[in-house]
């Protein structure tokens, strides 16, 4: 009896390249806004890509993306859980020119606000808002299935804006 065995081709090195290009980015910002140390961000990513080179033979070129976030967000909590992230409360947006006073503010209330979510909920909001992931697509990088994606972002939202309605948060 014959059964279907499917057939992985292995990432070439344009590929990989190509999929380095499109995506160090965004991959870089989102492991950013969550450790909020660049140097540790640098090495999560790093080693996300490091992973996709090793796991070549299995990655689907069209779904490059979606691995390296996966991977890039189990780093993360890896990376977080070891104890290795150094919290800087002052210096969590080192990396951004302040222009303003009142953007300078802004950015520092956003800053705080994400930093109250516990890891999950600061990951969901973070992957759904500012890179724009669906909800099955966030749950295949979590682990997570799509209706517990939608709870935890709903009640993370709900904390978010509690706490940038509270009054010493307005801006005047």
């Amino acid at each position: 009896m014959f059964s279907y065995q499917p057939v992985f081709l292995l990432m070439t090195e344009k590929e990989y390249n190509i999929c380095v290009k499109e995506h160090a980015d965004s991959v870089y910002r989102f492991i950013l806004k969550n450790l909020r140390n660049s140097e540790d961000a640098r090495d999560v990513v790093q080693s996300a890509f490091e992973k996709m080179w090793v796991s070549r033979a299995t990655v689907d070129g069209t779904r490059c993306k979606s691995f390296l976030f996966t991977v890039a967000y189990h780093q993360m909590i890896d990376h977080i859980r070891k104890g290795k992230m150094v919290l800087l409360k002052e210096e969590a947006m080192e990396d951004v020119p302040v222009y303003n006073r009142q953007e300078y503010q802004t950015r520092k209330i956003l800053e705080s606000a994400l930093a109250r979510l516990n890891e999950i909920q600061r990951s969901l909001v973070l992957l759904k808002d500012y890179e724009g992931y669906s909800y099955e697509e966030i749950g295949e990088i979590t682990g997570l299935s799509p209706s517990q994606v939608k709870v935890y972002l709903h009640r993370a939202r709900i904390q978010l804006k509690n706490y940038l309605v509270s009054p010493e948060n307005i801006l005047e």
